[in-house]
């Protein structure tokens, strides 16, 4: 080590970081910044309105608010933060928290635009499978608690691998408005 005032002996080559850029270390990196948003950003809240983002979405245009197809009484939304491409959320529009909270005729609507949004995913990518889920309550996993809403995921042969196990990142091959784009021609009924 050699003291801020002593020069470096010519033996000791001290490198710049301007040196290390672009330089080979054995790793590839994937950047995911737009993830950033979701770790840093406003949270929730339990209360109806501009806090939920699922109260929130149906107030925008379709485009803006990932919004695939609106029913009268539920909606399928595109996940901003998919474990997969064509990640979808079936929602009620009204704030509810739990599944039992559902009316007869939400609960009829939330299960068809289910089955809809599934026969959209199977014409649109191929899937091999889906996993389809509620979490009820934050002590489940659910991220917005106070607003029910239903995963669907598309799941393909291998589509788990070292990333999202390891480094907590989720490669996606294709953009957002994309996947919502082909959805949207798939769904059940368009264009007839």
């Amino acid at each position: 080590m050699t003291d801020q005032n002593e020069e470096a002996s010519p033996s000791v080559r001290i490198e710049s970081v301007e040196d290390l850029v672009h330089v080979g270390d054995g790793f590839e990196r994937l950047w995911t910044p737009h993830r950033m948003a979701y770790i840093v950003g406003e949270k929730p809240t339990d209360e109806a309105g501009t806090g939920c983002p699922f109260c929130t979405a149906p107030s925008r245009d379709d485009a803006d608010g990932l919004i695939v197809y609106r029913g009268e009484l539920c909606y399928v939304v595109m996940n901003l933060f998919p474990y997969n491409p064509g990640h979808v959320l079936v929602c009620p529009y009204r704030h509810v928290s739990l599944y039992l909270d559902l009316t007869d005729d939400e609960t009829e609507e939330f299960t068809g635009l289910t089955k809809q949004a599934l026969r959209a995913l199977q014409s649109a990518s191929e899937p091999h499978g889906f996993n389809l889920g509620m979490n009820q309550g934050a002590v489940a996993g659910a991220g917005v608690a106070a607003h029910l809403h239903q995963h669907i995921v598309p799941r393909w042969a291998g589509d788990m691998n070292f990333l999202p196990i390891v480094g907590q990142t989720k490669a996606l091959p294709v953009l957002l408005e994309d996947t919502r784009a082909q959805i949207i021609a798939n769904w059940p009924g368009a264009g007839q």
